[in-house]
């Protein structure tokens, strides 16, 4: 089993580094992000409850590094779409292959993807905003495994939808109404504080909030270790929910 997960990751790996124009446009996506967020918001910097003393970009570019993440989650499980109606999937039934190792192949490559766009994003922060990380380098790296158990899990949680969907616009429609108030009703752009009553509530029970506090606090120097340790345990969670039911679901269609 573990050759078999091991030969499909590195094969899916290759495939996305051979597309080069779609790797190159993949890295690019955050730059529309960073040139939209971070100057049509900056404004927010000054509204009551912001953490004083903090560029709005020190705070954006946490949350940035969460969502990218995620995005990244969510290609993988779009290439599962591909995978199954172009037939790839079933045509692994004929052989000695357990088929949850196609997951774990399209989990570890969205990993890849993951970790290439992060490194772009606080590249492109650092040359063009001028973004430091405030923690240090160990701090901007631990930044980074959170962001990627993160998006391990809700990609879980997409791959699980993949199966049920099987297509891919289904799949990007159902991700995109999903995703949305995953990332405002959050503290990704505001303090919890600075939102309404009623939406602090869902803010708080949002797992994005959570991903997004931690990296926030090691990028910025600050206390993080509970706000870590609830991220991971959240990630634990919701990936032993949603990856039995994930390969459930590519037995049952594949």
């Amino acid at each position: 089993m573990a050759t078999q997960m091991s030969v499909l990751t590195v094969h899916t790996v290759r495939t996305l580094l051979a597309d080069r124009r779609l790797l190159l446009i993949t890295l690019l996506e955050p730059l529309p992000m960073l040139l939209v967020f971070g100057q049509a918001l900056s404004g927010l910097a000054r509204v009551p409850g912001f953490p004083r003393g903090v560029a709005y970009i020190d705070y954006l570019v946490p949350a940035l590094m969460v969502t990218t993440a995620l995005q990244s989650g969510l290609q993988s499980a779009t290439r599962l779409t591909d995978d199954l109606r172009g037939g790839l999937v079933s045509r692994f039934r004929a052989m000695p292959l357990w088929l949850g190792s196609v997951l774990v192949a399209q989990s570890a490559t969205g990993l890849v993807r993951g970790v290439l766009r992060l490194a772009t994003l606080v590249g492109l922060a650092w040359a063009v905003f001028g973004y430091r990380c405030r923690g240090g380098p160990l701090a901007l790296l631990l930044a980074v495994t959170v962001a990627l158990a993160v998006a391990w899990a809700l990609g879980w949680a997409f791959m699980a939808l993949a199966c049920w969907f099987r297509r891919a616009e289904t799949l990007q429609a159902a991700a995109g109404l999903a995703m949305f108030p995953l990332m405002f009703a959050s503290n990704a752009f505001l303090p919890v504080a600075a939102l309404p009553p009623w939406l602090r509530v869902v803010a708080q029970v949002n797992p994005l909030t959570h991903g997004v506090a931690a990296v926030r606090a090691l990028t910025l120097g600050r206390p993080a270790l509970p706000a870590v340790a609830a991220t991971f345990a959240l990630a634990l969670l919701v990936t032993a929910v949603a990856a039995p039911i994930a390969i459930r679901g590519v037995r049952r269609t594949a």
